[in-house]
């Protein structure tokens, strides 16, 4: 989705507001695009932290092996 909407996104300050505006009225089904990008990027975000919290909780980051794995 964030390949479709930096088609049209342009990241000028003087233009930006109006380019996302442009996004969710003319667009065809910009407002979704928008919507599913807002919504995958929250839900990568919560996976990320639930993966470090899960690290934390079972202790994986005292075993040398892990970070020598990268």
């Amino acid at each position: 989705t964030g390949l479709f909407l930096a088609m049209h996104y342009t990241w000028d300050i003087a233009t930006a507001f109006t380019s996302v505006a442009h996004i969710c009225r003319d667009v065809n089904y910009g407002w979704l695009i928008r919507n599913m990008h807002a919504n995958g990027a929250s839900f990568f975000f919560i996976c990320i932290y639930l993966h470090i919290g899960r690290g934390l909780y079972y202790g994986s980051y005292l075993y040398k092996e892990t970070w020598n794995t990268g």
